[in-house]
């Protein structure tokens, strides 16, 4: 299991904020970066603080939920954006901006699986 968590924790898309598995305090750090994935009003929830599992499932779905809206928005920037009198070079602007977020928010939506993993691991090896 250890080296489970080990492979986890080397993995590229680990995030830098988040400690190596079995670490000081590394489940701290874990739900502290979730929580910046979430809505603040979530951070509130005493079963999402409680339970850093249930934190990195709701992150998870709105990670997959902000990829489907950036998505759409990419999808649509063309035949929307001029009708809003954008000029042309705003519309470019705009289009490779979305393009560039999905692709940090895919990147993201990895690290949130990997560091979900960490945590069920870590949660079934109490």
């Amino acid at each position: 299991m250890l080296m489970t968590l080990t492979t986890t924790r080397i993995s590229r898309d680990w995030p830098c904020q988040v400690k190596t598995p079995g670490s000081y305090d590394w489940e701290r750090s874990a739900a502290k970066w979730l929580r910046e994935l979430v809505p603040s009003r979530y951070a509130s929830y005493p079963a999402l603080i409680r339970h850093p599992v249930l934190l990195a499932r709701h992150a998870q779905l709105q990670v997959q939920q902000e990829i489907r809206v950036a998505r759409t928005a990419l999808q649509t920037a063309r035949a929307d954006l001029p009708r809003l009198g954008m000029p042309e070079s705003v519309i470019e602007h705009t289009i490779k901006l979305y393009a560039a977020e999905v692709l940090q928010l895919q990147h993201i939506a990895r690290s949130v699986r990997a560091v979900s993993q960490a945590l069920i691991d870590h949660a079934a090896g109490r």
